[in-house]
């Protein structure tokens, strides 16, 4: 168990103020925030871990009467005889410091930038679809590669359809879309009307641009095989976009602000936009960090949005953008053979193929975001820990 000793208390006219030994630094604590946030069973539900209490009849100029500090908690006794008992874990994970923290439910493991030759000089050990279906240790181990890597490799799968949706369903949900309910399988027979379901070769790109939300991750398996060609890409496209901002910031600036629209609309039955209509290829949340990437400049739909002189500058962006995915120290191409099945995030590896002649069956699925995190969070933290980082 974590010790954090309290060292001092001091109590202010709307906040208190803790210091806790371990990293000696001081955590703010405003008193209605407290009381808003306390976790006892009458104020936070125990099961559904949601919160009961009435944020609306709280006195906004709420006062404890008392504090205590113990061994491993705050106790804040309140008006009316009410009593919370904040644990000093929970005070470090989320009082105010006046500094940007880690956020508690992010992967602590940093994200692992790779190019090709990162990847062939250090390959990830070797990890079954036994290990994976079998232990908890082969499916943490799973998730902590697609969280840090993006990308992540099973072998020794059973060549069938039924062996891969119980790997694809030991990670989680499967998203159902317009190309198949859940798990796919295909040759190229244009049984829809889209690239993927040809012999052409595909550049990397990465799916469902036309989506309000993207896929999180993608599986293929190569189920039977009679040919020639037909080799996977796939590409770091974080990598590619941090070349990207360090060898030509301007095109970094375009590609993160130029709104791109997309559709799938091949399928007789089908038209799809996303909604905002418009994405940029580099997508950032509101600190700034690129989260997601969304290209396919098969999918892009006609750019009468923008003034010629934008159209200049997204072209320009866009050839550089093309020349970095394409350079070969970027590109890693696996066979991908019978057995082995990978799986990878669609919101950071973009994925590809040379043209094949012959018979091909490829089967697969495609997850949702939210499932997919919410999995490797729950994977990675025990009860204990879940309570503390909310």
């Amino acid at each position: 168990m974590s010790r954090l000793y309290s060292t001092t208390l001091e109590q202010h006219e709307r906040h208190a103020a803790v210091t806790l030994e371990k990293d000696n630094k001081v955590y703010t604590l405003p008193y209605f925030w407290l009381r808003d946030h306390c976790h006892c069973s009458e104020c936070y539900h125990p099961v559904t871990r949601q919160r009961q209490v009435n944020t609306f009849a709280i006195d906004r100029q709420i006062q404890p009467t008392a504090m205590h500090c113990h061994d491993q908690h705050l106790t804040v006794e309140w008006p009316g005889g009410h009593t919370s008992d904040f644990a000093y874990d929970w005070i470090a994970t989320h009082g105010h410091t006046g500094e940007a923290g880690r956020d508690p439910l992010v992967n602590p493991q940093p994200l692992r930038l790779w190019t090709s030759k990162d990847l062939n000089d250090h390959p990830r050990p070797k990890l079954t679809y036994e290990e994976v279906i079998h232990t908890e240790t082969g499916l943490a181990t799973w998730l902590d590669r697609l969280e840090t890597d993006g990308l992540a490799f099973v072998e020794d799968t059973p060549t069938t359809l039924e062996a891969t949706e119980t790997l694809a369903r030991r990670l989680c949900f499967l998203r159902e879309t317009h190309y198949s309910q859940g798990m796919w399988s295909f040759t190229a027979d244009l049984a829809h009307a889209d690239t993927a379901y040809t012999q052409l070769a595909l550049g990397a790109h990465t799916d469902n641009t036309y989506f309000t939300e993207p896929s999180g991750l993608q599986m293929f398996h190569k189920l039977e095989f009679q040919g020639q060609g037909g080799d996977s890409l796939f590409v770091d496209g974080f990598e590619v976009a941090r070349q990207l901002k360090e060898e030509d910031p301007l095109a970094y600036e375009v590609l993160s602000t130029t709104r791109i629209p997309t559709h799938s609309a091949g399928d007789e039955q089908v038209l799809i936009v996303a909604s905002p209509r418009a994405n940029p290829i580099l997508n950032h949340d509101p600190a700034g960090d690129l989260y997601q990437i969304r290209y396919n400049n098969d999918d892009r739909s006609t750019l009468n949005h923008l003034s010629p002189a934008a159209l200049d500058r997204f072209y320009d962006a866009l050839f550089v953008w093309h020349k970095l995915l394409t350079r070969p120290e970027n590109e890693y191409w696996d066979p991908l053979p019978p057995g082995r099945v990978a799986i990878f995030d669609n919101w950071r590896v973009l994925h590809g193929r040379s043209a094949f002649t012959g018979h091909r069956r490829i089967c697969g699925a495609y997850f949702p975001w939210d499932d997919y995190k919410s999995r490797a969070r729950t994977v990675r933290l025990s009860a204990k820990e879940k309570d503390r980082v909310l």
